[in-house]
């Protein structure tokens, strides 16, 4: 079983792209920046535990979502506060939010964007349809919204998503319960201002319209799988991970596709297929080689494929922690990300074997 071992377990100098690879082990309050052979080129240090994970922005800095006690109980993957903490590790930047869910993204005009909670008023939550009628909440339906702020903490935009789409077209799973009506996880900004949008319990991809809050792409289907980490790639093809392949057995994917047709254009799964396998969490990033950087959330493990899905480096994350003393021991890791030794993020600060 490749998952009882840790640290670098393959490691392909040739057909591996160089860098340091960035992620923050969910439940323990510290995101590592590693080297090709793991080893720990640097750490910082956060206020408490993650909001799922940490990126480096091109000044060097780390923005980073960590969990505040308020906020509504029950819900998943809930941060709070979204700091930004410099090479030294000191907070330059702070921002609460105890709705503030999954995801966050700085913005190239400086302010950050980020995903929230909000109750969805009586005049809509009748409208939402599908979900165990067993598995409720007992404030009401949890629906998503995404906030954007300026680097002094006012608000400058505002998205709801019950007000601008049609909330029947879009039924939660039955899985996913009644608790949350669509439970996004991602956001990415394109470079027009448009909002790349991934949302769990109804199997939704979609690019929201800036001005007009419409959505103007959207794939909604069980073949999607509760995905996370919806993303556009450099070449204007999109990429999604595909955590619960639908069919017999177990199994992940990682797809890319065109946005005009939603024809694949490059997969990766496991052969047999449940030997890739995260049923939440996780996602993968394009290199600059055209290699993928896939994160197998919940067993810690990223690994790095080339197009024509041979495995070139592999990591199994060893920090190990638990929610408290009753639960297994876990080294689950929500995203990780890969990132050029001389690029902005890091140049001239570490030192690699």
């Amino acid at each position: 079983m490749r998952f009882s071992n840790f640290g670098v377990t393959e490691y392909d100098r040739a057909l591996s792209t160089p860098g340091a690879t960035l992620f923050t082990p969910l439940l323990q309050k510290t995101t590592y920046l590693i080297g090709m052979q793991g080893e720990v080129l640097h750490s910082w240090n956060l206020d408490s535990q993650p909001g799922n994970y940490a990126y480096l922005l091109p000044n060097g800095n780390l923005l980073a979502a960590v969990l505040t006690p308020n906020g509504p109980p029950g819900l998943n993957a809930k941060g709070g506060k979204i700091v930004e903490i410099n090479w030294e590790g000191n907070k330059i930047w702070e921002y609460g939010d105890d709705y503030q869910h999954h995801d966050f993204r700085r913005c190239p005009n400086g302010n950050t964007i980020y995903l929230a909670w909000e109750l969805i008023p009586d005049d809509y939550v009748h409208r939402v349809k599908g979900g165990d009628p067993s598995r409720t909440h007992s404030d009401g339906i949890w629906g998503d919204c995404i906030r954007e702020v300026n680097p002094e903490g006012e608000l400058v935009w505002e998205w709801r998503m019950w007000e601008h789409i049609e909330i029947e077209s879009f039924p939660n799973s039955f899985n996913s319960g009644r608790r949350e009506w669509a439970h996004a996880n991602s956001i990415m900004l394109l470079p027009n201002g448009d909002v790349m949008l991934s949302c769990r319990h109804n199997n939704l991809i979609a690019v929201i319209d800036r001005k007009t809050g419409q959505f103007n792409f959207s794939w909604c289907g069980a073949e999607l799988g509760y995905q996370h980490d919806f993303q556009v790639l450099e070449n204007g093809n999109y990429m999604v991970f595909i955590n619960q392949v639908p069919g017999p057995g177990m199994g992940s994917k990682v797809i890319e596709f065109n946005p005009a047709t939603k024809e694949i254009i490059w997969e990766y799964s496991g052969s047999p297929r449940y030997t890739f396998y995260s049923p939440m969490i996780s996602g993968a990033q394009r290199l600059k080689s055209g290699n993928t950087l896939i994160c197998e959330g919940i067993w810690g493990r990223f690994f790095e494929v080339t197009q024509d899905k041979k495995l070139v480096w592999e990591y199994i994350s060893p920090y190990l922690t638990s929610q408290n003393s009753q639960d297994p021991l876990s080294n689950c890791v929500f995203r990780a990300y890969r990132y050029d030794i001389d690029g902005p993020e890091i140049k001239g600060r570490v030192t690699p074997l």
